[in-house]
């Protein structure tokens, strides 16, 4: 009872922000909820999609005609392999399956975790100021989980499943205001919630999540040279700029800037791929620590490319996307510096930025335990236990209920692609509905995980499936 008054109380008052806010309307949001709201309608059509399904869930080798037919439809292999497994699903158990899906929120759980982990970041980000960089670096080590929250819950919101549903039954007065407004309260909740950050969630999530779901492992669309070289609002696939730091990717890379001094000239450059570059197979303490350089400081390079957005008005590792992008990125880079600066004004002290960078990184590195989730969560795995063989895009990592509450459910990354739009705390009853579609109850290592992972690096997400089901 409690926990649902305390959960009315703030989803009330972000109502009243939204309604109120004029600040909200200096950035468009008549014109930015448009198109978040077109992206979401545009990602249920595609979850909703009715595709015959084959014989073997697995991605296969297929004739040149159904490759036509996939790429005329627009989602890759991957993609259709998760729509494959929903159909079959729901052909057995969708009365147990869409109720979980059209009926829960997340409205008294995601959300007061999303304040409670925001609150706690701000805090220990003023408290930093008091202390050393090495003892930041280990405070931040467990309070990472909170950013890790902050992406999880804010991700819930971007796939409608943090709010009611307009299919609920039997709405109460509350529920249904909220309803009637939630596309307004999901885009401040994303917006807004990604703060305080280092270099912050929002851009990923709203320019090239949804897309992710779509075309993860095309060969055709995911490469780092298509992604910074687009002119297309939307990336290709946003995943694809952390993967490059840790899986093999087809495809040329990217940013590719012009240069006009000294001299006229083009250069091509990638943090990513250089530190990929320094991967050894069979060695992951090596790669691990290759993987660990790169990531770092691309993070840092984004937090000062923060700076650079707010100021210029124009991100400049995407020349080529078109102007409402460039205004978005400014728009939220300026709240988000903004709000960093209020913190070490705060704390009279630049080391609550230094705390935030800690605290958004640590979680998808090593040996933080959920890196082995981050690093796994679309490889290439082959079907051993298929008749026709294939690749499998997805994989989720099972190491008990506390490794579930301490990802806050981004371990169940199988059932997430499976069905998008169910909330976070749902997705792990998947597994006990429909048991043979999912690993069994064995407890995965994560430290195992992570040893085999940094030790063979695989392609993303069978975006070379054919030579893996051949070999």
């Amino acid at each position: 009872m409690h926990n649902g008054r305390w959960g009315r109380l703030i989803c009330l008052a972000v109502l009243l922000c939204v309604q109120n806010c004029e600040a909200f309307a200096s950035f468009e949001l008549s014109t930015t909820s448009s198109r978040f709201t077109s992206n979401i309608s545009k990602t249920r059509q595609f979850h909703t999609r009715v595709h015959s399904a084959s014989d073997a869930l697995p991605i296969t080798n297929q004739p040149p005609k159904q490759k036509e037919d996939q790429k005329s439809v627009g989602t890759s292999s991957a993609a259709q392999w998760h729509q494959h497994r929903r159909q079959k699903m729901l052909a057995i158990y969708s009365s147990k399956i869409l109720p979980l899906e059209q009926q829960s929120h997340g409205l008294f759980v995601g959300l007061p975790l999303l304040i409670l982990s925001n609150f706690s970041l701000a805090y220990l980000a003023i408290r930093s100021a008091s202390l050393t960089v090495p003892q930041i670096a280990a405070m931040a080590f467990p309070a990472s989980i909170f950013s890790l929250w902050q992406l999880q819950i804010l991700h819930d919101a971007l796939h409608s499943s943090l709010l009611p549903k307009p299919t609920l039954n039997n709405p109460s007065k509350f529920m249904r205001k909220i309803i009637k407004h939630r596309k307004k309260i999901q885009k401040f909740i994303l917006f807004f919630g990604s703060m305080p950050s280092a270099f912050g969630y929002y851009l990923y999530l709203q320019y090239g999540h949804l897309t992710h779901h779509k075309s993860l492992g095309d060969p055709d669309k995911v490469s780092l040279a298509t992604l910074f070289n687009s002119n297309q609002k939307n990336f290709e696939d946003g995943d694809v700029l952390f993967t490059a730091h840790r899986m093999k990717l087809l495809g040329e890379i990217g940013p590719t800037f012009k240069l006009t001094w000294p001299k006229e000239r083009t250069i091509t450059m990638s943090i990513s791929k250089s530190g990929f570059s320094l991967w050894k197979e069979g060695h992951p303490i090596r790669n691990a620590l290759a993987f660990t350089s790169s990531f770092m400081f691309e993070r840092i390079m984004l937090i000062m490319n923060d700076f650079i957005v707010a100021l210029a008005g124009k991100n400049f590792f995407f020349p080529n996307k078109p102007i409402e992008f460039h205004k978005e990125c400014a728009n939220y880079c300026r709240w988000a510096v903004f709000v960093r600066l209020a913190l070490c004004f705060v704390a009279k002290s630049w080391k609550p930025l230094i705390f935030l960078y800690f605290a958004e990184t640590l979680w998808s590195i090593p040996p933080h335990p959920a890196c082995a989730m981050f690093i796994t969560n679309h490889g290439s795995k082959e079907d051993k236990d298929s008749e026709n063989g294939g690749c499998i895009p997805s994989s989720s990592t099972y190491a008990g209920k506390w490794y579930s509450l301490m990802t806050l459910g981004t371990n169940y990354h199988v059932e997430h692609h499976d069905f998008p739009t169910m909330p976070l705390h749902k997705l792990g009853k998947l597994r006990e509905i429909a048991p043979e579609f999912y690993r069994g109850n064995e407890r995965d290592n994560v430290f195992g995980i992570m040893k085999k992972t940094f030790g063979k690096p695989d392609f993303y997400a069978c975006m070379n499936a054919n030579n893996i089901s051949g070999s």
